[in-house]
């Protein structure tokens, strides 16, 4: 790869800027890939415009030149609060129901990502490789293609991917999730978001291909796996320091001979947090030892642009924690301390090192990374044990944990008596195969092999373009000519 990377995503985290916002797993994962290269990191910068046509500012960091604009209210509304976070959000993690789809938001979706390749295509030089990240940008690659862009594009969904029939249910799917098909590679966290995709898309005419790529309207385009990692070794380190900050030290004294299970998300409906909740109530139900003997933390950092849905779960949940803590709990023991904001990353490092089990239970879930950063924040010699669920993406690695369906109540509630009563060689033999596991398949490896696998991707597609528009405006003599012209090279 002799050109730059260009990663496209919808906020980018600029260093050294008092207000970047927070792209969570997925800003770890984008500095990966821009480690060491000379790259540009391209979005939204998370602000208001003051004005209609704010200017694009560029801060440059190392090799690093970090792009971005503001949107304004408007945008932002339709866009992001609307579509992407309304529709696709909803409709990808299996949430047809939850979707409140209007055609101003998807007017709004496609105007936004039209500005996005009018900002972008002017940046681009003839051997950048572009990388666009999530749903919030999944017709892209289309903008810049009838902009004359012929740069190797890929697409990574961080969200899964929903069967073809959930997928149709969407109004404009064909319009949208269509659009990939002007990427060169379409990345997924697991083989089974990768298959509803392809027979989403061969049921509009695809075909499918040995190699594992579909071909359309004249286009091939790989279809890969590329289940993102964590930095394992370095979040290790941090869970160790962590460990004695203050606040670790704090919540462990509060805790007397209590065992701490931990769960940490986003308040979401994807989450499964009220039948978490529903489940460590059944487990207190149905063994009465265990009280006043495991507390359950749960961490829910507070989302800024939480709507009314969402306020209503927040209070919905809120009453059912307290109906817990009222039932089984005493003045020296509250059975669920239920903490509504944000951690540093070193704080929940180090209260995953102190934690007995990690409950990860999300009713649907692109990867999970917590999970992930549970098992690599463990002391090898006394780990914790990991409850996960089936349909998180995590669950295909992390395959030693106790996996779960989290609708079934009695079943995680089973399971959650079990880790923490599960004894030290079982737990650390378990934790040694996942650990092992999250080392060799680390956040690094990620980000080299789909760069490469676009890259790969790229070359024959381009050529085979190539060709054909020169038949168009040629013809069939000087068409063969340049052929020959092309394979000489």
């Amino acid at each position: 790869m002799s050109g730059r990377l260009i990663v496209v995503s919808n906020r980018v985290a600029v260093p050294g800027r008092l207000r970047a916002p927070s792209a969570g797993g997925m800003a770890v994962a984008v500095k990966a890939a821009l480690k060491n290269r000379s790259a540009v990191w391209f979005g939204w910068s998370g602000e208001v415009a003051a004005a209609a046509r704010a200017e694009t500012r560029t801060v440059r960091v190392n090799k690093v030149d970090y792009v971005f604009f503001d949107l304004t209210s408007v945008d932002i509304r339709e866009y992001y609060s609307g579509f992407a976070k309304s529709v696709l959000w909803p409709v990808l993690h299996y949430r047809v129901d939850l979707q409140q789809y209007s055609r101003l938001d998807a007017s709004g979706y496609l105007r936004v990502n039209r500005l996005f390749a009018d900002r972008l295509s002017p940046l681009l030089e003839d051997d950048d490789v572009v990388w666009v990240h999530d749903y919030h940008l999944m017709p892209l690659a289309r903008e810049l293609r009838s902009r004359g862009c012929r740069n190797a594009i890929g697409f990574f969904l961080h969200a899964p991917c929903a069967p073809q029939d959930v997928l149709q249910a969407m109004p404009s799917h064909d319009v949208i999730l269509g659009a990939l098909a002007h990427y060169d590679l379409v990345g997924f966290q697991t083989e089974n978001d990768r298959d509803n995709f392809e027979q989403y898309m061969v049921a509009r005419g695809a075909e499918p291909m040995r190699d594992g790529a579909i071909e359309t309207g004249g286009r091939r385009v790989r279809l890969g796996v590329f289940p993102v990692g964590i930095e394992t070794l370095a979040f290790h380190r941090l869970a160790r320091f962590g460990a004695r900050s203050t606040l670790v030290r704090r919540v462990r004294e509060s805790l007397g001979e209590s065992r701490l299970i931990i769960s940490v998300d986003r308040l979401d409906c994807s989450k499964g947090i009220l039948n978490r909740m529903k489940a460590f109530e059944r487990f207190l139900e149905i063994d009465p030892a265990w009280r006043s003997k495991a507390t359950l933390l749960q961490v829910t950092p507070a989302r800024a642009e939480d709507d009314q849905r969402l306020r209503g779960m927040a209070a919905e949940l809120a009453g059912l924690i307290g109906r817990i803590n009222g039932r089984f709990g005493d003045a020296a023991w509250t059975p669920i301390r239920y903490v509504n904001r944000s951690y540093s990353r070193g704080a929940l490092a180090g209260l995953c090192r102190l934690a007995d089990v990690a409950l990860v239970t999300p009713l649907r879930d692109g990867m999970n990374l917590v999970a992930k950063e549970f098992v690599a924040a463990q002391d090898r010699e006394d780990p914790g044990t990991l409850v996960l669920s089936q349909f998180a993406g995590a669950a295909n690695e992390l395959d030693r944990a106790l996996i779960v369906n989290p609708h079934e109540t009695d079943a995680v509630a089973v399971a959650l008596k079990r880790a923490l009563e599960m004894p030290l060689p079982e737990r650390r033999e378990r934790h040694a195969a996942m650990l092992d596991r999250l080392m060799t398949s680390d956040i690094e490896t990620w980000a080299e092999s789909y760069v490469s696998a676009l890259v790969e991707s790229h070359p024959a597609r381009g050529i085979f373009d190539g060709i054909r528009s020169l038949v168009g405006m040629l013809g069939e003599q000087r068409a063969f000519a340049t052929q020959g012209s092309l394979a000489s090279r």
